[in-house]
């Protein structure tokens, strides 16, 4: 009987996978991998033939062959936020037809965190990097110079037009937020605003420096927690701004989940929303517009932002030019809440 498996391992390995499906072993090894232009049927063939033994592919033994493998790393702050959930169901739409498998980094809006999965991830050359934002350590950025893997940056824009990225600008959403409640004829607004990530804090900048324009800035009604954002949370912020400050009468959440907790709190306080306090939340998650009162909110091209950053990858790795900033911009949607 013919031996089987790799020597060192005993696993059947991507030769024997070829050999029983009739094919070669670059079309095995790109079948595997969801290549578009590999023939469905052969795709078919191949999957059937590693099933049948068992064949699981050895990442390491691929980047080795090859100097290079195809992964892309995806570093996001949090896999818990709908915003980061739907911008990677895009990536992985764009990336997957290509062959490239996706290495997903949560690191929990900690900089030191995130260092340590680009020191990691760097160790598997991965093809390129999808990063959120631009904050992180300085030992972060001399990684990724160093490396000279093709990055692109989410969720916000840059100065440096040298920088790839997609995604819209965090301080003139927080300025329209202001424009909104002011424009509602609201005297005393305030921010409520948790997790402090650099982007809540950019569009607190917006948000507070429109207002400081207008003569209409108090500092007391800036309400920052560095707790995580929660519907609880929310709930909690709003009360207690409230109770300090009876007369303010307007608000800019840094999200959605903190605003409905105030909704919720206000029905309970008895608190009419908009009549005595207008209420403008940021991401219009699906349940804002089924609030009672329909949540006001800033809407953000979370699936947009996730596919318009994996095309830029894509070229960037295929070294195609074009455009190197994307705005993507937002949508004020203004609904029962302002």
């Amino acid at each position: 009987m013919p031996r089987t498996g790799s020597r060192t391992t005993g696993r059947p390995t991507l030769a024997e996978v070829a050999r029983l499906a009739a094919v070669s072993p670059i079309t095995a090894s790109r079948a595997l991998r969801g290549v578009a232009t590999v023939a469905p049927e052969l795709v078919e063939k191949v999957r059937e033939a590693a099933r049948a033994l068992g064949y699981v592919a050895n990442p390491a033994a691929r980047t080795l062959a090859s100097a290079q493998s195809q992964s892309v790393v995806v570093l996001i702050p949090s896999l818990s936020n709908q915003l980061f959930i739907e911008s990677l169901e895009a990536i992985h739409q764009v990336l997957r037809p290509h062959g490239l498998e996706v290495l997903i980094g949560n690191y929990h809006y900690s900089p030191e965190e995130e260092e340590n999965l680009i020191r990691n991830y760097l160790a598997y050359q991965p093809r390129g990097i999808l990063l959120t934002g631009f904050d992180r350590t300085e030992h972060s950025r001399q990684l990724l110079a160093g490396s000279r893997v093709p990055c692109v940056y989410m969720m916000e824009l840059d100065a440096d037009t040298a920088t790839c990225s997609a995604g819209f600008s965090q301080y003139a959403a927080g300025a329209a937020a202001a424009r909104h409640l002011i424009e509602r004829g609201r005297q005393r607004i305030a921010y409520i605003a948790a997790q402090l990530d650099p982007r809540a804090l950019r569009r607190g900048d917006g948000f507070r420096e429109t207002l400081q324009q207008a003569g209409m800035y108090d500092p007391a009604l800036e309400i920052l927690d560095v707790r995580p954002s929660s519907i609880e949370l929310g709930a909690t912020l709003f009360t207690d701004l409230m109770h300090r400050h009876p007369d303010v009468d307007g608000i800019f959440f840094c999200n959605d989940d903190l605003a409905h907790g105030a909704i919720f709190q206000a029905q309970r306080q008895g608190i009419s929303i908009p009549h005595q306090v207008a209420l403008v939340g940021f991401n219009d998650l699906p349940a804002s517009a089924h609030m009672v009162p329909r949540l006001t909110s800033i809407r953000t091209p979370r699936e947009a932002v996730g596919h318009q950053a994996a095309t830029l990858l894509l070229d960037l790795m295929a070294e195609r030019t074009g455009p190197t900033q994307i705005d993507l911009g937002f949508e004020l949607v203004v609904r029962e809440s302002s």
